[in-house]
């Protein structure tokens, strides 16, 4: 399903990022980093429309000849990345919300965790194991 997944902190340096291809993963290192741009642009430009009532999907940031990179914004300012093969043409809208829903969810319990400390690079199996089930899925 997602070839990169990647979690950015409030001041947008990466807490966690796994990519499949093991040798593309400075390339995707770019492609989150350059996707921050549209991420800060939506949530600049919903912030104005409503205040409090703000969605933490953003949706399709922008596609790539070969990938789709798509956002979501905690109510923490955390930033989910996921990057996804432009070929899968089966994955829909909502497959990739529940995808967010389950990566934040984790990333929950992560923070709940008293042994973490916030702003650390992520660590976690079982936050690791959510985000490798969501990169077998469809290879």
């Amino acid at each position: 399903m997602a070839v990169c997944i990647a979690v950015i902190a409030k001041e947008n340096y990466p807490l966690f990022i796994r990519s499949v291809p093991v040798q593309n993963e400075l390339k995707f290192h770019y492609t989150v980093h350059t996707s921050l741009d549209v991420v800060e642009e939506k949530i600049s430009a919903v912030g104005k429309a409503m205040a409090d009532q703000r969605e933490l999907y953003l949706g399709l940031l922008y596609p790539t000849e070969d990938y789709k990179v798509y956002g979501y914004v905690t109510n923490s300012k955390v930033k989910f990345v996921i990057v996804v093969d432009s070929s899968n043409t089966s994955l829909r809208d909502n497959e990739i919300r529940s995808m967010f829903r389950k990566l934040h969810n984790s990333f929950t319990d992560v923070m709940c965790n008293p042994f973490y400390n916030p702003g650390d690079t992520i660590q976690s199996k079982a936050f690791d194991s959510i985000v490798s089930a969501m990169m077998v899925q469809a290879s």
